[in-house]
């Protein structure tokens, strides 16, 4: 008898301690899935880029879609080149008169420059000859009075010589303007990335400084996420941290990212966000720079940010 309440005691014993093991094992394990927490929520976002209109005039072509990826320099949009064509033909075509004319003015001056060498030395046998009293006064004052005259109008037409320069400066400044003008009514991708909207259609007229597309690079994206302000020393600019977003219902990716921006001022927690503590009343906005060359990143997409490793 006195060994069957042993063992029944014993068997209550070793109830109990399985009971009490089963229970902190739930509250270790409880434990060890709050360390694996994030530290910081929030959503990626990309640097976008509006292109707006540099030209005015009839939208000719708009050759990519939303959802589109585009690459630098691609022609996104052709703007009507047909005004801006004429203009730049009118100048060409006055660059060459004023060049004519350069080149006609020269010709000139070579010629008077000729007249007027043969004028000096029929001037000089004059003017030794009047020394000697070989021809009259009259004859004198003619002769060295036409050279004096051809030695004026050398002059003035040298003058002539950097107005005609000035103006054909001008004009290829003018060129050059007419050009970049024209230019412009191709508007190319300053960068590679996703179209994201569109502003403009095909057949349309638009103006200078009106927006036509709106794109982001998407190669890198931004986690913007918020922390609260116990945390601001666990953060600093340049520091590597871990990203995490979704990959299924029960997993998700992880990579690494950059720290480049600290709000250096205070803001009301957003609505969408939830720190791994209680929503607090001010947090401070940080940014996250992850790659992202395979596009699994979506903007709009949650993340959550790890400042260091965590153990499990």
């Amino acid at each position: 008898m006195l060994v069957k309440i042993s063992l029944k005691k014993y068997r209550n014993a070793f109830f109990c301690i399985f009971l009490i093991s089963g229970i902190n094992a739930v509250i270790f394990s409880g434990c060890a899935g709050n360390n694996g927490n994030a530290d910081a929520y929030g959503n990626f976002e990309a640097e976008e880029v509006v292109i707006g209109s540099e030209s005015t005039g009839t939208i000719l072509r708009f050759d990519v879609e939303e959802g589109d990826k585009i690459e630098k320099g691609r022609l996104a949009v052709l703007i009507d080149t047909i005004m801006p064509q004429l203009e730049l033909e009118q100048l060409i075509a006055s660059k060459e008169s004023a060049k004519a004319r350069l080149v006609q003015l020269q010709k000139s001056i070579d010629v008077q420059e000729e007249r007027l060498s043969v004028l000096k030395k029929e001037a000089d046998r004059i003017t030794s000859m009047h020394k000697e009293k070989a021809v009259s006064t009259q004859k004198f004052d003619e002769v060295t009075g036409q050279y004096r005259i051809a030695m004026k109008e050398l002059e003035q037409m040298r003058s002539q010589k950097p107005a005609l320069k000035a103006e054909l400066s001008a004009v290829e400044t003018k060129i050059k303007a007419a050009r970049e003008k024209l230019s412009r009514c191709k508007i190319v991708a300053p960068r590679s990335g996703i179209v994201l909207q569109k502003y403009a259609e095909r057949g349309e007229f638009t103006g200078v400084g009106k927006p036509l597309l709106k794109m982001a690079e998407t190669n890198e994206l931004i986690l913007r996420a918020y922390i609260s302000g116990s945390q601001l020393d666990d953060v600093r600019i340049g520091q590597e941290v871990t990203v995490k977003f979704d990959k299924s219902k029960d997993d998700e990716h992880q990579r690494r990212g950059v720290v480049s921006w600290v709000a250096s001022s205070a803001e009301f927690t957003p609505k969408i966000i939830q720190t791994k503590e209680e929503r607090v009343d001010l947090v401070y906005a940080i940014k996250v720079r992850v790659p992202n060359p395979d596009g699994r990143i979506k903007i709009g997409m949650p993340g959550e940010v790890l400042f260091q490793s965590k153990t499990h």
